[in-house]
């Protein structure tokens, strides 16, 4: 094991310095947690809710069933049955408390439903934080790169000037050689005359 641990901080830490060299990536990184995250909270709401519509259709179902052994207790009381009606009650109050713990259960997914909700909208703004920063540190590396290619191509032109300036000089000397040249064979020819 303590060769994985040091291999994996190793790797954590090659990773941190990596991110930290480029700081664009960490931005991508940190967005693509942020839309799993987002992602995870939706699904999170998505089954709250397929919960709390089955909290719902539980509580109605309590609801008919507390109503009708409500009934029939009246029932049995009005048919003088002393023994049904007291059994229908303690049915008709322990379907008051499966009720009760019901609504409980609901009221608890609405409150988790309610922070799922906060929580995706906090995610949202901060992924829409990042994903700015990450537009504005995108257009810098744009900028710096063109800035760069502008200065490689002022830095070049400028070599080409000097290699036009180099010609044309070589030009001039071209002409002063053949110039010199020609003026020492007529001084060649005069001497050679006298």
């Amino acid at each position: 094991m303590g060769l994985f641990d040091d291999l994996s901080r190793f790797l954590e830490n090659r990773l941190e310095e990596f991110l930290r060299n480029n700081p664009h990536l960490e931005l991508e990184a940190l967005l693509e947690q942020l839309r799993e995250q987002e992602e995870d909270t939706l699904k999170l709401i998505a089954d709250l809710k397929v919960q709390e519509q089955r909290s719902q259709d539980d509580i109605l179902s309590t609801a008919q069933e507390i109503q009708r052994w409500h009934i029939r207790v009246q029932k049995a009381k009005n048919a003088k049955r002393p023994d049904l009606a007291a059994a229908a009650q303690e049915r008709e109050a322990a379907l008051l408390r499966q009720g009760n713990v019901l609504w409980g259960q609901m009221q608890g997914l609405k409150e988790r439903i309610t922070q799922a909700q906060e929580l995706l909208h906090k995610i949202q703004v901060r992924r829409q934080e990042v994903q700015a920063k990450a537009t504005e540190a995108q257009a810098n590396r744009a900028r710096a790169q063109a800035q760069t290619k502008t200065q490689q191509r002022i830095d070049t032109s400028g070599w080409s000037s000097a290699s036009s300036y180099n010609r044309s000089f070589d030009d001039l000397e071209e002409k002063f050689r053949r110039w010199e040249t020609e003026a020492e064979l007529e001084q060649m020819k005069r001497d050679m005359g006298k």
